[in-house]
């Protein structure tokens, strides 16, 4: 996934501005895609150029509302539809677990508690995300929330898995 890609389906649902965007990262987006502000206003800018999003309103102090135009929404499509998700095959997380056999296992176990406290603190971070969202029926709520769902499962069976494993260290 891209930043642009994210910003062109959060322009999907509705027309937004740079600050509107932004606040969706900060919120429902945080834990899948990260992005900063000047990362957002640059790829806007880009976007723009392309003729992928056009400027649909502007307001005081140079507030700009973006809304995607028919170019945008066909890459977005063709993104969706006709490109294969990147498989993230880096792990610091799991590259640690293979060498912690140099650790001492009370070492190697305090590794893998900080795991399923990591794991812990993720599920309630994504819980607040859930608890402070105002989620409506509109197709970025519904399917927002079944990608938060996704987020909570994975740290509840990382959290599992790293009690197990730190069962199997001797």
């Amino acid at each position: 996934m891209s930043l642009r890609h994210a910003l062109l389906g959060l322009l999907s649902e509705r027309p937004a501005s740079g600050y509107d965007m932004l606040k969706s990262f900060d919120t429902a987006l945080a834990t899948v895609w990260p992005a900063t502000q000047s990362q957002i206003y640059t790829e806007l800018s880009r976007l723009a150029d392309a003729g992928l999003i056009s400027v649909a309103a502007e307001g005081p102090r140079g507030r700009k509302e973006y809304s995607l135009t028919d170019e945008g929404l066909a890459e977005l499509r063709h993104w969706l539809t006709e490109t294969k998700p990147q498989r993230n095959t880096r792990s610091d997380v799991l590259l640690r677990v293979f060498f912690l056999g140099v650790l001492t296992p009370e070492q190697a176990r305090g590794y893998l508690t900080e795991l399923m406290e990591m794991s812990e603190q993720g599920t309630a971070e994504l819980r607040a995300v859930e608890a402070s969202v105002d989620w409506g029926d509109d197709t970025l709520s519904v399917h927002g929330r079944i990608a938060l769902e996704y987020g909570i499962r994975f740290n509840a069976m990382r959290r599992e898995w790293a009690e197990w494993a730190a069962g199997q260290i001797r």
